[in-house]
């Protein structure tokens, strides 16, 4: 571990400081990765069309806007972020694309302001780790899961081998904080690494997934191996 983790408030603080320039970051970062990694997450969600979705820590709303898309115009996406500058990016991004079936949200994570059983499915991507307790956040999603909704969690993680953890360690700690430098934001690119330091083994994220109400749990690491993606679904509401 390194560290303390930071007050939520200071981490809104600092994406609403690298908003701007957070997706020209994302690809520099993953060498364009990004996009094949949203594209997993959203074909893992299995979406239908007329689905209703929340994406959770959204940001500037590519996956919400990946998911409105496979869901159609019956379908229903709830894009949430609880920084008010990737949310206005999210919303000019959602205008010039012409999706009529999103709804963007300013909220946290922890207290999600939604009703029990909500939506046929709820993904997270490179959002979980920034949350102060995450087994409670995902009792919270698990609470606005329909019975059989899906979960889809797209997040980085310390590789524990080979050449995931050669790159972890060359570029994402390393080079990534360079970048974030060069780029005027250096202190949020060196709390990167120290959030995926942070973050729970990937199998103990199944375990926790399994813990707040989700069955047939199961994830993979996806090219670069410095990322996951776990999927589940949600079972045994009363």
């Amino acid at each position: 571990m390194s560290g303390d983790r930071p007050d939520s408030g200071d981490v809104v603080a600092m994406f609403d400081r690298i908003a701007p320039r957070y997706d020209t970051m994302n690809t520099l970062m993953t060498g364009g990765l990004d996009r094949l990694w949203r594209r997993a997450a959203i074909d893992a969600a299995a979406l239908r069309p007329g689905d209703r979705v929340l994406d959770i820590a959204t940001g500037t709303g590519k996956l919400a806007l990946a998911a409105s898309r496979r869901v159609g115009p019956a379908g229903e996406v709830v894009g949430l972020d609880p920084s008010a500058r990737m949310l206005a990016l999210a919303r000019q991004a959602g205008t010039a694309s012409g999706a009529t079936n999103v709804i963007w949200v300013q909220g946290d994570a922890a207290a999600l302001p939604f009703a029990d059983g909500t939506f046929d499915a709820v993904t997270i991507a490179f959002g979980l780790r920034n949350l102060p307790d995450v087994a409670a956040g995902l009792q919270e999603m698990a609470r606005v899961a329909a019975d059989g909704g899906r979960m889809v969690i797209l997040e980085l993680a310390q590789p524990s081998g080979g050449l995931g953890a050669l790159l972890y360690r060359t570029w994402f700690q390393r080079v990534v904080p360079v970048l974030g430098s060069l780029a005027g934001s250096r202190a949020a690119y060196a709390y990167l690494p120290e959030s995926v330091e942070r973050y729970p083994a990937p199998i103990r994220i199944a375990e926790l997934l399994n813990g707040a109400g989700f069955a047939d749990v199961r994830w993979r690491w996806l090219p670069s191996r410095m990322v996951t993606l776990h999927a589940g679904v949600r079972r045994g509401i009363s």
